[in-house]
C-alpha cells in the first residue's frame, strides 16, 4: 500500500533551524550589549537542551522551558536578566527566521499535488505558522499539528493520537512520519505504530531506535515514494 498521508516535522527538516537560532540569537545578545561568541553559544545551547530535555520527559511545563533559558544562561554567567522579556524578544527574531533546507519548497510543492501533507512538531505555534508562512511552505499543507496547541509533545502517543483522530480519513497503512529526530519524530512513529522516514543529517545512530527508512537528503524522498507500492 502506498503512502498518501505524509507528516513533516519543521525544524532541520523543512526549515533550517540552525541557521535560524544562530542568527536570532546573535541579534538577541547583541540588543543587549553582549557579543554571542562561541563560548557564549555553550552556555546557552547546554541550558536550553536540558531544559528541553526535561520538558519532554514530562518534568517542566513548556513555560519554564522558554522563561528560564535565557536567565538560566546568564546566571550562569553572574548576570540577572529577565528571562522572559529576553524569550519574547527571542521569540520575535526567531518567528522572522525562514531559512529553508535544500530542496524544502520544491519537494512540498511537488507532493501537494499526490499526496495530503501535515505538520506535526513539538515549536511554538504562532512561530512556526510564521516561518511557514513566510518561507512559502504554509500553503502546501491541509494542517498544522503543534505540541503548544495540543497539549503534549512528540514522541508521546497522546500527541499523535491527536493528530490521527483530527485527520478525515486517517490511515496508519496509508502515512509517513519524515523528521530529523530519532528521540521524537522517529520513536514517536514507532510508538504509535507509523512508518517512519529518518532524515540522517551525517548523524551516528547510537540508540536502538530504527526507522522504517533512512535518507540524507529531501530529494531522496521522490524515490522513496515511488518504490513503496
Amino acid at each position: 500500500m502506498s503512502y498518501k498521508i505524509l507528516l513533516f516535522d519543521v525544524d532541520d527538516t523543512l526549515l533550517d533551524f540552525a541557521a535560524n537560532e544562530t542568527d536570532s540569537l546573535t541579534k538577541l545578545f547583541q540588543q543587549h550589549g553582549y557579543t554571542f561568541t562561541d563560548e557564549l553559544f555553550q552556555v546557552y545551547n547546554a541550558v536550553n537542551k536540558q531544559l528541553w530535555a526535561d520538558y519532554e520527559n514530562g518534568k517542566i511545563g513548556l513555560d519554564v522551558v522558554l522563561n528560564s533559558r535565557f536567565s538560566d544562561t546568564m546566571l550562569r554567567l553572574g548576570k540577572v536578566v529577565d528571562g522572559t522579556e529576553w524569550e519574547n524578544q527571542y521569540r520575535e527574531l526567531l518567528g522572522n527566521g525562514s531559512q529553508l533546507m535544500e530542496g524544502a519548497l520544491e519537494l512540498c510543492q511537488s507532493l501537494s499535488a499526490t499526496h495530503r501533507l501535515f505538520v506535526v512538531t513539538n515549536g511554538i505555534t504562532q512561530t512556526q505558522i510564521k516561518r511557514l508562512k513566510q518561507s512559502g511552505l504554509y500553503d502546501f499543507f491541509e494542517d498544522i499539528f503543534d505540541s503548544q496547541s495540543i497539549g503534549f509533545q512528540k514522541p508521546s502517543t497522546k500527541f499523535f493520537d491527536y493528530v490521527m483522530n483530527h485527520i478525515t480519513d486517517f490511515n496508519k497503512q496509508e502515512a509517513l512520519i519524515i523528521g530529523d529526530s530519532l528521540n521524537t519524530d522517529i520513536k514517536g512513529g514507532i510508538l504509535s505504530g507509523i512508518d517512519t522516514c529518518w532524515i540522517n543529517h551525517s548523524r551516528h545512530n547510537s540508540t536502538d531506535i530504527r526507522s522504517t527508512y533512512t535518507i540524507t537528503t529531501l530529494g531522496e524522498i521522490y524515490d522513496l515514494l515511488a518504490s513503496v507500492k
